[in-house]
């Protein structure tokens, strides 16, 4: 009981100040919108907690205020954390982000966190009525039990999926090293993610559900979440600003700094140097790494490395296509700038959808 009693105030703890961060988050002094992205995602978290703290106290039977809050108003709102997720480490590296209207269709999926509040609203509205019978909403009520328990699977995939789209981000933009950020905040929710699943295989189980629950109920889930909310908390407060700042670049100096990269990396043959690095290129073109990263990542769609490595993709495949028995095809690789056949390999297949031999392949059945 004591054990439990400290998880619960842990739990309630973590709730507490996950919302003043979240409130101190929304109205930093830097008003940058991946704060308040940030600061929703925390609020949300903080309020599935103290749902799960009012259940443990059993609050709700012992308060009419907080039995009609559960009955009309959701406090777990899961399904929008994974989009937000996504949307935050994007705002990250496009300091001008903002949600719009083309994003609203990734949070259609709310609708199952709202689904039984609904219902309860419908229900109430009908036997107000004369609608329904108390049989009938006994029937409802334990259709509405089942569910909450299977809701969480969709909840699961959503929150898995947009932090793997959102992993995927980070890999694209990885070589804007100012801050290591975004890898530690995605590392988090993955941990999470494989916690919640060890969790929710049993859970969703008929036969072992009400054993986990007596067993464990639901802490092995949540003080890891508590402990991610103070972690967040914190560390989002201290180091949650964009990791590329930039004010916003008129359209000629876009076209000529493509066109310079252009001239520089591929015409001048730099590619072909596995050392190259974007100073090199500053260097070369005399052009501010800031707006070279800038037009690179929110113009073109990429980081400097993949700009670089299209160019060597385009070289390997031209050479592939020529005869050059006296070199492999990792040799040839190497001599147009590659410097890892694990590179070259999952950097061909990225720009081409298929392996080089594959490739090779393919053009040897049409000749």
């Amino acid at each position: 009981m004591q054990l439990k009693n400290f998880l619960d105030s842990l739990i309630l703890l973590g709730a507490i100040q996950g919302f003043i961060i979240s409130l101190l988050l929304y109205h930093k002094k830097e008003k940058l919108y991946a704060n308040k992205l940030l600061a929703v995602i925390l609020f949300l978290i903080s309020l599935a907690c103290l749902n799960l703290y009012i259940l443990n106290q059993d609050i709700i039977k012992g308060s009419v205020f907080w039995n009609a809050v559960s009955l009309f108003i959701p406090l777990v709102i899961i399904m929008p954390i994974g989009p937000l997720i996504y949307f935050y480490v994007e705002s990250l590296y496009t300091p001008d982000f903002k949600l719009n209207r083309s994003h609203r269709i990734h949070f259609v999926p709310i609708i199952i966190d709202f689904f039984p509040n609904l219902f309860h609203c419908f229900f109430i509205a009908g036997a107000l009525v004369n609608l329904y019978a108390t049989t009938e909403y006994i029937f409802w009520d334990s259709f509405i039990d089942q569910f909450n328990m299977y809701a969480d699977f969709p909840r699961w995939v959503s929150l898995t999926a947009y932090t793997i789209f959102a992993w995927r981000k980070w890999i694209v933009n990885r070589k804007i090293k100012v801050l290591d950020w975004p890898k530690q905040f995605l590392i988090s929710f993955a941990i999470f993610q494989s916690i919640w699943l060890l969790h929710l295989v049993p859970y969703l189980i008929p036969s072992l559900s009400d054993a986990l629950l007596d067993w464990v109920g639901w802490y092995p889930v949540y003080v890891p979440l508590t402990v991610m909310v103070y972690w967040l908390g914190f560390n989002g407060y201290l180091k949650a600003r964009p990791l590329v700042v930039s004010k916003s670049i008129n359209p000629e100096t876009v076209q000529e700094t493509l066109m310079t990269l252009e001239k520089i990396v591929f015409q001048d043959r730099m590619f072909l140097n596995p050392e190259l690095s974007l100073s090199d290129v500053v260097n070369a073109t005399g052009i501010p790494q800031k707006t070279i990263s800038s037009v690179l990542n929110q113009h073109a769609g990429k980081s400097f490395n993949e700009f670089v490595n299209q160019f060597r993709v385009e070289e390997v495949k031209k050479r592939l296509l020529e005869s050059q028995p006296h070199l492999t095809i990792t040799g040839i690789a190497f001599e147009c700038g590659f410097n890892s056949q694990a590179t070259f390999q999952r950097t061909f297949k990225q720009f081409t959808g298929v392996s080089p031999t594959e490739f090779l392949a393919q053009h040897q059945k049409k000749s």
